[in-house]
């Protein structure tokens, strides 16, 4: 199965190369361009295996999709965010992190390393997904950048206060999801599950949440997905103000108005579905089913508008160098090229992608309905609020760090369990020490002594279990520290590929 789906990959990843050789076959270096369309092609897949992990995996866990159901929700709705709203400008240089002058005077130099950047961090997040760490995509293409930048023109070309705010969002983001998806569980904890009528409170509550959710996800798609379309929005409704892109102002005003439009439609609806429910948390979480299926849909349409651009502007990169053999501040992104993004992830997804759904989903904390709701308003208000302060995040770390927040909750306010553990672990341990004691005063007697050393064995294994069991109830910290690890070692790993990429290709067609 795993060789069938290596093939289908591969295989659109060669129909890609051949589109390129039949539409521009009449351009300098068009064989260059067919390998680099092979590499956009196979970043664009390893984005749909890892990436969009973070927009499905969370309502997966909860029950809210099914895996075929998510990959189908994903594959539509990234590919139209990419295709409908996506950007269709994109820096040459990604995030400015190296200095163009770098490449000054040889457009073929920067051909080679956008290439190279692209391959390096392809290979990372395939390395990545085996691994089955959720990992920045963006990280990924900025680490390779930056390595090939080095490579060309030393360390100098970087800019290094650029890459240390980068650094900055490997602890702002997953803090700021955290806090923030821990916050909405606690509210739908203490507001209705603690209650004793959960219906009656959830019939207060539930409108109020998803209407909240309604506002956040349209303000972060008005901030994040509608730049391209902008134009066409104003021109339809006129009254709007003719900028180039929506301001935050707007974006909240958009929100707002869905916000009370969408209270008056869940409203009499929750109401009504109340009346066939129990008073229990199972039945108050399916009032949440239906916001997370929209919530995953609006989430990947976001990430397809907002980061398949970022993904594949390596790319569109390398085709405007090979067709005007200079180098511009900012490329067109051509629509083959988003077309390769947009397909791309939906090809990887659906190949690759249940591997890392799992993981997001199931194998950091247990989730359901109301933790997964939690980690997707994180998700949208992290990014509204960190766009609006500057703050460098990444959506990735933002989703990851939802989870984990969710899971250090249930560990925290589960604490009276927590200590009826750590008691049974305390009692084990003294059963432990009891034995080594009598093992250390048992004088001549070689069959107790023989029979002391099996005892204590026994028993450290029995204390060692607990432990774990302590350790691992709530949150699987050995997958923490492995995507926590993953993500300090992304920019880097990237960076160190790309320069021997470079290198290579330099070697190979310079």
């Amino acid at each position: 199965m795993n060789i069938l789906k290596t093939l289908l990959g591969a295989g659109f990843a060669i129909a890609t190369a051949f589109y390129v050789q039949s539409a521009f076959g009449d351009i300098p270096n068009v064989g260059f361009l067919m390998m680099a369309g092979i590499f956009g092609a196979y970043m664009a897949m390893n984005i749909g295996a890892n990436d969009v992990a973070n927009n499905v995996g969370p309502a997966v866990g909860a029950g809210a999709l099914t895996i075929g159901g998510a990959v189908l929700v994903a594959s539509i709705f990234e590919a139209s965010g990419a295709l409908i709203a996506g950007g269709d400008v994109v820096k040459t240089i990604k995030k400015g992190i190296i200095d163009p002058s770098a490449f000054a005077g040889d457009p073929m130099i920067f051909v080679y390393a956008m290439a190279a950047a692209l391959l390096a961090a392809a290979l990372w997040l395939t390395l990545a997904t085996f691994l089955k760490a959720p990992v920045s995509t963006t990280h990924s293409i900025v680490g390779g950048v930056m390595g090939a930048g080095i490579a060309a023109g030393g360390f100098a070309v970087v800019s290094w206060a650029t890459m240390g705010k980068i650094a900055m969002s490997w602890v702002i983001s997953p803090i700021l999801g955290g806090l923030i998806a821990a916050g909405f569980l606690y509210i739908i904890k203490s507001k209705i599950l603690f209650k004793d009528n959960k219906l009656e409170s959830a019939k207060k509550i539930v409108p109020i949440l998803v209407s909240l959710m309604a506002m956040a996800f349209v303000t972060y798609i008005t901030i994040k997905g509608f730049k391209k379309v902008w134009s066409d929005i104003v021109d339809f409704l006129p009254f709007l103000p003719d900028t180039k892109k929506p301001s935050i102002g707007i974006a909240l005003i958009f929100g707002t108005i869905s916000a009370f439009i969408t209270y008056f439609i869940v409203k009499p609806r929750v109401a009504s579905k109340l009346a066939t429910l129990s008073d229990d948390r199972a039945s108050i979480n399916t009032l949440f089913t239906i916001p997370l299926i929209f919530a995953a849909a609006l989430l990947s349409f976001a990430h397809g508008a907002n980061d398949v651009a970022n993904a594949v502007g390596p790319l569109a990169a390398i085709y405007d160098a090979l067709v005007n053999t200079t180098i511009s501040a900012k490329a067109s992104i051509p629509l083959w090229v988003m077309v390769v993004g947009g397909l791309g992830i939906s090809v990887g997804l659906t190949l690759f992608g249940p591997r890392l759904i799992k993981t997001v989903g199931s194998e950091i904390t247990e989730l359901d309905q109301m933790r997964a709701f939690s980690i997707m308003m994180a998700a949208a208000i992290t990014v509204v609020i960190a766009s609006q302060l500057g703050l460098p995040v990444s959506s990735t770390h933002i989703a990851v760090g939802g989870v984990f927040g969710v899971g250090f909750l249930r560990e925290w306010m589960d604490r009276n369990a927590t200590d009826e553990k750590r008691t049974e672990l305390n009692k084990q341990l003294e059963v432990v020490n009891n034995y080594k004691i009598e093992l250390a005063n048992v004088g001549d007697d070689y069959q107790r002594k023989s029979e002391l050393f099996e005892l204590v064995k026994s028993e450290k294994k029995k204390a060692k279990a607990i432990k774990k069991e302590l350790k691992e109830k709530y949150v699987k910290r050995g997958m923490v520290k492995k995507i926590i690890a993953a993500w300090v070692i992304t920019v880097p790993v990237a960076a160190v590929v790309s320069a021997l990429v470079f290198y290579i290709l330099k070697g190979i067609w310079g």
